[in-house]
């Protein structure tokens, strides 16, 4: 099977997955009026969702390594498409929270486990860019996912929006039911649940380097989950014009994604890690000083998609040279902190705008984005951290 065609697959599992993660917050005021809930009971839905998805990271790397991982993505896909579809159907806020946490326990592995897999199947010089392009593709699913699910229910209704979410998640479920099965994936019977874990926060490299992924997710991700509110805020738009607005921060993922490997054979993978970091703390300092110029605003946006993918794919790629026998593992780990980060990162985000306001939830995360710069280019490894890494990962 051709490379391009592989990353294709992973790509629109990824796409679908990520655009499911982030597509009930533009809902969840139809779903509270349909169901006859309070906003903050159905906000039941996201936690219903993002518990497992954050959990379960750790737990589906290990079962990839053991189990294969390409067999392990496709499983999860089947279920995934599967709850996805009973989500479109779920009458009360209890079965509907039933079905959205089994969405995000199946999703939890997606991510991750297809990153290590491209860590099996591509050589380290050609890594960066297979990651990037994997990611940036992801990422434009979650760029789009406030204007996809805002568009699906002002024409159809929020159960529409599960309904064709369902239907997208088939296609890159045929597609690893069918070509993509001659994607080599290998089994390690031998492969420990817990102890890869203990190993790798035990290493100086690998730690520091999740201490980073943990902060960029803080910094980022707490910062991102806000830019639609914000608009909102002071523009007033509805959510179909702030997603469109929020498509740039994907689309220029992807572009991000197209040039990282690039620019990391040209001048190393911890310049472009800086370089990524740099781009992210300005583009929230403009929203903080300039996100009252609508086209300042929209730039800042597309420079926060832009930076996050190059700063993230250098740091998954560092991540899959932890560890070659247990690289699900290594990789369940930089997910589990980039969301655990994200999660952090957008709970404190609330209390900072509750004492104080948005803008300033901008100012003091550019502020921590720019000290993670100076923090990361101390502490995080530029190439291998061992020498079993060192060793040709050849599938099988």
């Amino acid at each position: 099977m051709k490379t391009n065609k592989f990353i294709g697959v992973l790509g629109l599992a990824g796409f679908v997955v990520m655009a499911d993660n982030w597509v009930v917050s533009p809902i969840l005021p139809a779903i509270a009026n349909d169901l006859g809930l309070e906003i903050s009971e159905a906000g039941l839905l996201i936690t219903a969702y993002m518990i497992p998805f954050g959990l379960l990271q750790l737990i589906f790397g290990p079962l990839a390594d053991r189990y294969g991982k390409r067999q392990v993505i496709t499983a999860s896909m089947l279920f995934f498409t599967v709850a996805t579809g009973l989500c479109a159907i779920g009458v009360g806020l209890t079965d509907l929270a039933i079905y959205r946490a089994l969405t995000g326990a199946f999703a939890a592995s997606v991510m991750p486990v297809s990153l290590a897999l491209i860590g099996d199947l591509f050589p380290l010089k050609e890594r960066q860019s297979a990651i990037g392009t994997f990611m940036g593709i992801s990422f434009l699913g979650q760029g789009l996912s406030m204007a996809i699910g805002g568009t699906i229910a002002y024409f159809l209704s929020w159960r529409g929006v599960f309904a064709v979410y369902a239907v997208l998640a088939l296609v890159p479920l045929v597609l690893l039911l069918t070509v993509a099965k001659e994607i080599p994936s290998r089994k390690n019977k031998d492969a420990k649940f817990f102890a890869p874990y203990k190993a790798l926060l035990g290493s100086k490299g690998s730690a520091f380097t999740y201490l980073t992924v943990l902060l960029e997710g803080i910094f980022i991700v707490g910062g991102f989950s806000y830019l639609g509110a914000y608009i909102e805020n002071v523009y007033q738009f509805n959510y179909l014009l702030i997603g469109f607005i929020m498509t740039a921060f994907g689309i220029a993922a992807v572009i991000g994604g197209r040039i990282s490997g690039r620019l990391a054979a040209k001048s190393g993978r911890t310049v472009v890690l800086s370089m990524g970091l740099v781009f992210a703390a300005v583009a929230e300092l403009m929203v903080s000083f300039l996100g009252t110029n609508l086209y300042l605003l929209i730039i800042a946006v597309a420079l926060l998609g832009l930076g996050f993918m190059l700063a993230h794919s250098s740091l998954l790629t560092i991540a899959t040279e932890f560890a070659q026998k247990a690289r699900g593992a290594a990789m369940s780990l930089v997910a589990f902190c980039f969301m655990g980060g994200g999660g952090i990162g957008t709970a404190i985000g609330g209390r900072i705008i509750d004492s104080l306001d948005m803008t300033r939830l901008f100012l003091i995360y550019g502020a921590g984005l720019v000290f993670l710069v100076i923090l990361a280019k101390v502490l995080v490894p530029a190439g291998r951290v061992d020498n079993e890494a060192a060793k040709p990962a050849h599938a099988g």
